[in-house]
């Protein structure tokens, strides 16, 4: 998936990450080959299709498995102009960090920029439409995880180029430093869509 190989990407580029200031105290809380001859054709083209059936079978099956995860969703909360926005993944990962995941649907029949998602800080404006100023809130702790960014301030999440249209569903994700591992339920919020609980789950 897209996602996958843009998290993985993501992923490398936590060793230059900037944490500082990041955390803040919260307060209050095989297809078969054709024969030579029209006989070894027919024989080839009927081989040929059981094969791709049950080929087709078999990688529908594992596509299934590999997918089944991605439908299971933790939260969903709708809010700001017909916007739904699931998450269906939080997984604490090496290196420190916890990588959030899921969906954003516009129901609207207006363009959504999500202008506001990118957050109020200086440096996130050149995220633009993204969900860079999302934020974890671990309220036992009473403490606030900000979405990592690198050197020159570009947040390692989901940039919604041309935003999102009419109709259109779009997976996001973004990465937070770790709360401890004691820590594993948190709290999702960005922009002004209600808080989504999240439950965090241990990494391989």
């Amino acid at each position: 998936m897209k996602l996958r190989r843009t998290m993985t990407t993501r992923r490398a580029m936590t060793a230059v990450a900037i944490t500082t200031g990041l955390v803040l105290t919260v307060a209050g809380c095989g297809s078969g080959e054709d024969g030579g001859d029209d006989s070894k054709k027919e024989n080839s083209s009927s081989d040929t299709t059981n094969q791709n059936q049950g080929g087709k079978k078999g990688d529908q099956d594992q596509d299934e498995d590999q997918e089944q995860p991605s439908d299971e969703v933790q939260a969903e909360v709708k809010g700001e102009e017909n916007i739904t926005l699931t998450v269906k993944s939080a997984v604490r990962d090496e290196g420190g960090f916890v990588t959030v995941s899921g969906t954003v649907t516009n129901n609207g029949n207006r363009f959504f920029p999500a202008a506001n998602w990118r957050g109020e800080e200086r440096e996130l404006n050149k995220n633009g439409s993204s969900v860079a100023g999302a934020n974890l809130v671990d309220e036992k702790g009473k403490k606030r995880y900000l979405v990592l960014r690198d050197t020159e301030g570009r947040c390692l999440c989901t940039k919604f180029t041309g935003g999102v249209k009419p109709g259109q569903t779009t997976e996001w994700y973004a990465q937070f430093p770790a709360p401890p591992e004691s820590t594993t339920k948190v709290t999702f919020q960005v922009g002004a869509m209600p808080p989504a609980p999240v439950e965090i789950a241990g990494g391989q």
